[in-house]
């Protein structure tokens, strides 16, 4: 069997992205941001079947926020509408650098701790600013992440990132699973072409869970070239509120989802359990 045949027999793993620090309320009402909206909507994608949702937090305003008390109303409704779906909780640097704030959310505990949180490997520019993400910040993230035992979900926007995966690893920061978002259209960063996105992977550890994402117009072609070439991907109102590239339609969290389950029957693939991934997490499984 041929190594790419083997790779589009492995199960999909998907990333719910619902909420993000961007859309608001004005842009698409279809944008949860209370616990109750984000909770109801991760429940409808875990009735299609999704794996994980990588989950931001909103205040009473729908302003963005770091405060662990509010991831705690957030992950708390979610465990209770989809208790077998994995949580992702982010540490974005996009709007706050300090470590200590974006730390806090990896302080939850108990039933509320997650299972993973991002970290984004490099400073980048969007088109709208900045994300700061300073050499010991990330490793201040990563070393209390291992201490925490939660997973780190590497957010991977250039080929420079790749590197520090490897640096990271090398330096004993990542002992675990490697599970990795590939980011493509952003202008300041890979594109979503055939060409980029393989050189990414062929130059990720070869053991890693990765899935592709394509910001606002590039989601479906970066999901599609992912799905082909036998990874997984991350769908959700963040990565871009449309359906079409044309801007005409408003999307919603589960239609995303469903879109992306038709591209994963037509190429005779399957979705990959919220079981499976914490399978592979915990280090009883591979992909």
């Amino acid at each position: 069997m041929s190594a790419l045949l083997a790779q589009l027999n492995r199960p999909v793993p998907i990333v719910l992205a619902p909420t993000g620090m961007v859309p608001t309320k004005a842009m698409t009402p279809h944008v949860p941001v209370t616990p109750e909206e984000i909770a109801r909507d991760v429940a409808e994608a875990a009735a299609i079947g999704i794996t994980s949702v990588h989950i931001h937090a909103r205040d009473d305003e729908g302003v963005p926020t770091w405060t662990r008390d509010t991831y705690e109303r957030i992950v708390g409704a979610v465990r209770d509408a989809a208790p077998e779906v994995l949580v992702n909780v982010s540490t974005s640097g996009r709007t706050w650098t300090e470590l200590e704030r974006r730390a806090d959310c990896l302080a939850l505990d108990g039933d509320l701790k997650p299972d993973l949180a991002s970290l984004t490997l490099s400073s980048l520019n969007f088109i709208s600013g900045a994300s700061v993400n300073a050499p010991e910040t990330v490793r201040g993230l990563a070393q209390i992440m291992l201490d925490r035992g939660i997973t780190p979900e590497l957010e991977i926007f250039d080929m420079g990132m790749v590197n520090v995966v490897n640096v990271l690893r090398k330096q004993g920061l990542l002992p675990g699973a490697i599970v990795a978002n590939l980011f493509f259209g952003n202008v300041s960063g890979l594109q979503a072409t055939p060409s980029e996105i393989g050189l990414t992977v062929d130059r990720l550890p070869d053991d890693a869970v990765w899935s592709g994402a394509g910001l606002g117009a590039f989601a479906l072609p970066a999901q599609a070239i992912a799905l082909a070439a036998g990874g997984g991907v991350r769908v959700g109102l963040e990565d871009g509120i449309h359906l079409d590239r044309g801007r005409t339609t408003l999307a919603t969290n589960p239609g995303l989802v469903e879109r992306i389950h038709g591209l994963i029957d037509t190429l005779d693939r399957r979705v990959m359990t919220s079981g499976e991934l914490r399978g592979i997490l915990d280090g009883t499984a591979t992909w």
